[in-house]
């Protein structure tokens, strides 16, 4: 099947699917005559497993290692184990960087009452008497 095909089947971009090949998280495929990419069923398989990886918001390396594992079914899954565990301490870490600045954004925000104009906004004075 050619990439368009490939990418409706796997609600992926063509450019996302040329991307993936570049990243070679896919295999390289063969060409037709006319130099398209020709795909088989494994590739719709390997782009819906990447496309699931992205959804957790795993990173390009954390899936080609995960690709490269999963070429080793009889291997101890220890390594899948402790990638994931960083990945969960990761998005820990980020969800409460996120909660810092949302505590920070509201201080701001409340530092500007409505009916207020450009000169007397709270919001803006304070901006840039941080960047001082």
């Amino acid at each position: 099947m050619k990439i368009g095909r490939l990418a409706t089947l796997t609600g992926c971009s063509v450019q996302s699917i040329r991307y993936y090949e570049k990243e070679k998280l896919l295999p390289p495929m063969r060409r037709s005559d006319g130099n398209f990419r020709l795909y088989d069923p494994a590739a719709v398989e390997q782009l819906k497993f990447i496309k699931q990886c992205r959804s957790l918001d795993l990173s390009l390396a954390e899936i080609r290692q995960l690709i490269e594992l999963n070429l080793q079914p009889g291997m101890q899954c220890d390594e899948v184990n402790k990638m994931v565990n960083a990945h969960i301490e990761h998005v820990a870490l980020r969800i409460k960087e996120l909660h810092y600045l949302q505590k920070q954004l509201k201080s701001l925000r409340a530092s500007c009452s409505i009916n207020r104009t450009i000169k007397e906004c709270g919001i803006l004075k304070n901006l840039s008497v941080n960047q001082k």
